[in-house]
Formats: C-alpha cells, structure tokens, sequence
C-alpha cells in the first residue's frame, strides 16, 4: 500500500469573494518540487474568472487515467519483448448528466498510437491484448465508475 499526496493552494488575493467573482486559478504541488497551474475549466466557469492556460481537474482526470495506461502498457510491451518508439495519445473526456442527473465525466475515452521498433512485433491480437492487461492493471481505470474506454492504434511504419 502507498499514500499519494498533492498540495493544493488559493488565494483570494483581495477579491470580494462573496459576490461569487473570484478567480478560480490556483496550484498544485507535487512531491519532487513540481508546480502546476490549475483552474476551474472555462467551460464551468467563465472567463475572467477562470484561467484558460492552467489545467483543470478534468483535464487532469483524463490525462492521470490515460498516463496510467501507457505505463502499463510499456511494462507488459518490454516483458513481451515488444520494443516501444514512440506512444502518443490524444485522450479525451465528456463532461454530461450521469444517470442520477449530476454532472460528470461519464466517459473517457483514450486512443493510444503506439510505433513499435523494427523487429518482433505484435501481431494485432497481441497488440489488443496488451492494450486490455493494461485496461485490467491500471489502478486509475479500477478506481473510475465512468465508461473508459481505449481506441489504440499501431503506427509503426511496415
């Protein structure tokens, strides 16, 4: 078992607050001294009271759960002996009314392209089901009660 920790931080930096007009910018700090701007989506909250440069927790949502695939895609890739170039995937998330009529990320949807080195390679099964083992392994994906689902792609050249 292992605890994870972020560090959370806003200021109100003089806004009335009350009037419901204070900026939703804030930042997370993570272990090893890294800092990441943060901010409520511009498509819940408004700008100027929203920053559209910062990530937002949905944002950040999509990327934990599509970063916790690839890793575990890699680990099962090199113990088969599949040799990864390159992975890239332009995840995303849908923001709707759930089945109890709240808001929430009610599907994420991840599309993996991976390039395998020249060499051994998988066949599109393999591929498949390296792509589901990773599915079943990530401890996010397990966590998550949303439709999550994966749409790979290999792009090695032939």
């Amino acid at each position: 078992m292992s605890e994870h920790r972020a560090s959370i931080r806003w200021n109100r930096n003089g806004a009335v607050f009350t009037d419901e007009r204070y900026s939703r910018g804030h930042t997370w700090s993570f272990d090893g001294g890294i800092e990441v701007h943060a901010s409520a989506s511009p498509h819940v909250v408004p700008l100027p009271l929203s920053v559209a440069e910062a990530v937002d927790p949905e944002e950040a949502f999509v990327a934990a759960l599509a970063s916790c695939h690839m890793l575990w895609f890699l680990s099962i890739a090199a113990k088969r002996g599949f040799a990864v170039d390159r992975y890239g995937d332009e995840a995303s998330g849908l923001l709707a009314k759930n089945s109890e009529g709240q808001l929430a990320l009610t599907r994420v949807v991840l599309r993996p392209e991976v390039a395998f080195a020249p060499g051994k390679r998988p066949s599109a099964e393999e591929h498949a089901a390296m792509h589901h083992e990773a599915h079943e392994l990530c401890f996010l994906a397990r966590s998550v009660k949303c439709d999550l689902r994966c749409e790979a792609k290999d792009v090695s050249s032939a």
